[in-house]
């Protein structure tokens, strides 16, 4: 026999030798299926208990230091439309006071007596009679041409920074980052912040800290008054959710507990199964709330068939995509190059994937994205004697 055939050979026994193995392993299983469940006890370990399910300790700042650090993208959790999902209708229930027809009427004669519309999704719209931020003692505005939003936004900021300051009369005005442009879509550097129900508030920092423009806010932030506004929030306003670094979720909620805050209540906040308040990468500065307008989103709903009536509205949204051009875009929309440039306050036609571009139409839009009827779900409030809780909680003249 020659030295090949022996190592064809060799090849062969292993081969045989592992075939045998594996018949022999599925064989095991299927006998051991087969026993009665007395006779294979013992040998099957016991079923996996909820603690041994919960995973090993790690260091949050760390993960969360490597999950800021790698990702250059935009934060997903301020996406609305993919997570759009369709629900019952419940038909016309915050706007029952316009009919379809005085509706088709006063969009023609007199759009601005319909009040504030949003638009599409958060992260795919725009706004129709939008109303700006106004100035007040209770806050300050940012950047005011960025601090358009829907009546209820407008609204609901409003008296939540005012019950603060009711509260802490010597607190600093909250500081309300971008909400909107005045007729909403793309706002850079946001994926959302398009529909006028997103706003970005600055933190409330303890007076006497020292430079309040580090990586870490949690040790110059004042956790009585970030907590007062997040409960404020989250209990009278309609809130759909709140976006913010989990670390300072954590910090925030540890102090809720302190103070005696109802522990089940702060789990269905914070931790599930559908948390109010949750995390989002680089929101170590401030809350992203991301509010329901329910009257302005019904309304928004209602009149997209009507766009057409008027060229100054008749718009859709469109999210770039990889190989695109301005003016593929354009001939796909019967729309021009020049009008997406004007309409999106565009000096290139330089163009990012993912972006959201408002598209003037020259006629009815068939593909324009059509959220789902909005429903305001119940609030989220704690427990009646939480009311007590809230009387011994700390205040400051």
């Amino acid at each position: 026999m020659g030295e090949c055939d022996r190592a064809l050979l060799r090849l062969a026994t292993v081969a045989s030798d592992m075939l045998f193995t594996v018949k022999v392993s599925c064989l095991s299983v299927l006998a051991l299926t087969c026993l009665p469940l007395s006779s294979r006890a013992a040998d099957v370990p016991p079923p996996v208990t909820a603690t041994e399910l919960v995973p090993p300790t790690i260091d949050v700042d760390d993960a969360d230091d490597a999950d800021d650090d790698d990702d250059e993208t935009i934060d997903s959790g301020e996406g609305e439309s993919r997570d759009a999902t369709p629900g019952l209708d419940p038909g016309v229930v915050y706007s029952s006071d316009v009919t379809d027809n005085e509706l088709a009427k006063r969009f023609v004669t007199d759009l601005a007596s319909l009040g504030s519309m949003s638009i599409g999704f958060a992260d795919e719209g725009r706004l129709i009679n939008a109303m700006q931020m106004p100035a007040g003692t209770a806050w300050t505005v940012v950047m005011p041409s960025h601090a358009w939003g829907t009546r209820e936004t407008i609204d609901a900021l409003m008296s939540s920074a005012k019950a603060v300051q009711a509260r802490f009369p010597g607190a600093a005005p909250l500081r309300i980052n971008h909400i909107s442009q005045k007729d909403g879509g793309y706002v850079r550097p946001h994926k959302s912040h398009q529909s006028g129900r997103d706003a970005d508030l600055g933190f409330y920092y303890d007076a006497e800290a020292g430079p309040t423009n580090i990586r870490d806010r949690r040790p110059v932030m004042d956790a009585a008054l970030n907590w007062a506004l997040l409960r404020e929030l989250v209990t009278r306003a309609d809130v759909q959710v709140v976006l913010v670094d989990r670390r300072i979720g954590t910090f925030l909620h540890d102090y809720a507990l302190s103070i005696g805050e109802d522990p089940a209540w702060l789990y269905s906040l914070f931790v599930g199964p559908k948390p109010l308040i949750q995390h989002a990468r680089r929101h170590r500065d401030h809350f992203h709330v991301r509010f329901f307008a329910p009257r302005s989103q019904e309304l928004g709903r209602r009149v997209q068939p009507l766009l057409a009536k008027r060229p100054d509205t008749n718009m859709m949204i469109y999210r770039v995509r990889s190989g695109d051009t301005l003016g593929h875009i354009a001939s796909r929309y019967n729309s021009s190059v020049e009008a997406i440039k004007r309409a999106n306050r565009m000096k290139t036609s330089f163009l990012s994937i993912a972006r959201s571009l408002v598209v003037p139409l020259r006629g009815p839009c068939t593909r324009c994205p059509l959220p789902p009827p909005v429903v305001v779900p119940a609030k989220r409030l704690p427990p009646e004697q939480s009311a007590e809780v809230l009387a011994a909680q700390p205040t400051r003249s």
